[in-house]
């Protein structure tokens, strides 16, 4: 109603929180900001909420399957009720959880619709914004050119490419980081403009035997760029392995048969159709262009070079291997089965408050970031580079191991630019840990996270003044992960203690990387040692006795859960003890 009433008489619309886009941080900082009573818009230039789930397409989720939690955690139950369980999801062998994008967008526009403190205005793209006062004034243009113009006091960048963070001038990086600053030791000697590859996904479907559904040649097609898009005559620039398993040369890339290439993302379907994703990364649908920089209208043609390449793709598939029957879903997409926008898998990248690297994630232990988190991840480092015409020279990055990890607060605050909040996959993390951070649900959770943090600074005063401890509360609240130990579920009387006293770092987990979906527990169960008890940051000097803790009999001990219970109750260390954006804690 009230988008419609200032959209209407040309007003200008005035609100606590602006959320500018609407995909997955977007849409669940907009909810976390509202529920907590601000006023809070999300404007969103697609016709879908959800981003990269919905109108990119890539409705098969990567990760977090053990770590599901807050607005994240409802939407995934929403989508297993909606199809009629866990099961039900588990349709391809990328992923656990697969939906149709008009089914998830329906979901988050219902989710969104429920909260009175929240309008969603759709069809305007962000154009500038500038500081004025103690806050924000952003222009939006509509795709007839008509402007929109919006006040806050809050501003949250969930853009898909960190629209906001350039128009507002705060510093950021693109491409490749160098060693020198990230002291990285797998990344590059020099800096480069290199990013990822990016996918404009398709959705198909099989029409049944004696349809044609082919497809004409795109402009631009060669078909020789999809050789080895699956087993097939023509293969070419490959080795097997001791196997008998074709891999793509210089690459891990299995070749699969054409049957796996499709089951690789087969979605459910409410109509009982035989319906794929095609997001293919071994010479499928992956395309190299970096748009991260370019002005509007040549975004514009790039996303049409993607096009034209996701075309051929199904045009090489149903030519070379008769899948004829095989053509453009009719009911996704206004009915075109092509995604609205493309899968963006790197962004510019902001300056902020914390940088977070890969090793931060691979050893999260060896500095304090991790008692700030406001989010966790457990997918590999995945990057797509294939479709560069010098992807033997990048660091080889296939699904690099790393423990699961815990996402720090700062990394949402830009330096020097009070009122901005960024999320989505323009945080401050290197580009080599984004190839883990840019997946759907750790952006899903950071945009819950902004949007707690933009509503607490409504009555904190500034950005800078809420604590920490504050925004990790709302978000434990809220039923959500801040540290990524799958010992106990959300609903044990344990669960909210091991969160706790895991984010203080007087008791640690143990994580290790593990295929798809690596892991960090707690150890629960096994006995306390003394030496795995840490206190000198809280209570310097003092022995666990002093500290009003019992003492550890090793013939007798307790259990490392029932220890973090004690430590808990007799000292509330997570409430007691402020830590600032690196962890440390205040005095």
């Amino acid at each position: 109603m009230l988008a419609a009433l200032f959209l209407l008489t040309g007003r200008v619309a005035r609100v606590d929180v602006l959320v500018v886009g609407g995909g997955c941080s977007g849409v669940a900082a907009g909810i976390q900001a509202s529920r907590m009573g601000a006023s809070t818009m999300i404007v969103e230039p697609t016709p879908y909420l959800g981003g990269m789930l919905t109108s990119a397409g890539v409705s098969a989720i990567d990760g977090n399957y053990r770590l599901r939690g807050g607005i994240f955690a409802e939407f995934t139950d929403s989508l297993f009720a909606f199809y009629g369980g866990k099961d039900k999801v588990a349709t391809g062998w990328v992923s656990n959880i697969l939906f149709e994008p008009h089914v998830g967008a329906g979901i988050l526009s219902r989710m969104a619709s429920r909260e009175e403190n929240l309008t969603v205005v759709h069809g305007y793209r962000f154009a500038h914004c500038k500081k004025k006062g103690n806050g924000w004034v952003a222009v939006f243009l509509s795709q007839k050119g008509r402007p929109m113009e919006v006040r806050s006091k809050v501003l949250v960048d969930a853009t898909e490419l960190g629209d906001v963070a350039a128009s507002a001038g705060i510093h950021f990086s693109v491409g490749f980081d160098s060693r020198e600053r990230t002291g990285e030791s797998i990344a590059p000697v020099k800096a480069s403009l290199v990013v990822q590859d990016l996918t404009l996904c398709l959705v198909v479907k099989d029409y049944g035997e004696g349809e044609d559904r082919t497809i004409p040649e795109p402009e631009g097609y060669d078909s020789s760029i999809y050789f080895n898009c699956a087993l097939g005559e023509k293969n070419h620039d490959f080795f097997e392995d001791s196997l008998g398993v074709r891999r793509k040369n210089g690459t891990l890339q299995a070749i699969r048969d054409v049957g796996m290439v499709l089951s690789y993302a087969r979605l459910p379907s409410t109509s009982g159709d035989k319906k794929y994703l095609l997001n293919w990364p071994c010479e499928g649908n992956d395309t190299y262009v970096n748009m991260v920089e370019a002005s509007y209208e040549q975004r514009l043609h790039m996303q049409d070079s993607a096009r034209n390449i996701s075309l051929g793709f199904l045009h090489y598939l149903q030519t070379e291997y008769g899948l004829r029957s095989l053509g453009l879903s009719d009911d996704e997409f206004d009915g075109t089965g092509i995604a609205f926008i493309p899968y963006h898998r790197e962004s510019r990248r902001i300056e902020g408050k914390v940088l977070f690297t890969l090793d931060d994630i691979s050893s999260p232990f060896r500095n304090n970031f991790y008692r700030t988190s406001i989010g966790v991840g457990d997918y590999p480092v995945d990057h797509h580079h294939y479709r560069n015409p010098i992807w033997r020279d990048l660091p080889k990055l296939d699904f690099y191991g790393v423990p699961s990890y815990s996402l720090p607060m700062g990394v949402m605050i830009p330096k020097g630019t009070p009122g901005l909040i960024v999320c989505e996959k323009s945080m401050s993390v290197t580009n080599l840990a984004y190839g883990t951070v840019r997946l759907q649900p750790v952006a899903m959770q950071a945009g819950q996270a902004a949007g707690a943090l933009a509503a607490l600074s409504l009555e904190c005063g500034g950005i800078d003044k809420v604590p920490v401890r504050k925004v990790q509360q709302v978000l434990l609240d809220a039923g959500s992960y801040i540290m990524p130990y799958l010992d106990v579920p959300r609903e044990d009387p344990l669960f909210g203690v091991l969160q706790r006293i895991g984010a203080t770092g007087i008791m640690r987990g143990e994580g290790k990387a593990v295929a798809w979906s690596n892991e960090t527990w707690f150890r629960v169960n096994d006995p306390v040692r003394e030496d795995e008890v840490f206190l000198s940051d809280y209570l310097s000097g003092k022995t666990l006795q002093e500290a009003g803790l019992p003492e550890i009999d090793p013939s007798h001990p307790m259990t490392r859960g029932e220890y973090a219970a004690l430590i808990d109750s007799i000292l509330d260390p997570f409430h007691r003890f402020e830590v600032d954006l690196d962890g440390n804690v205040v005095r």
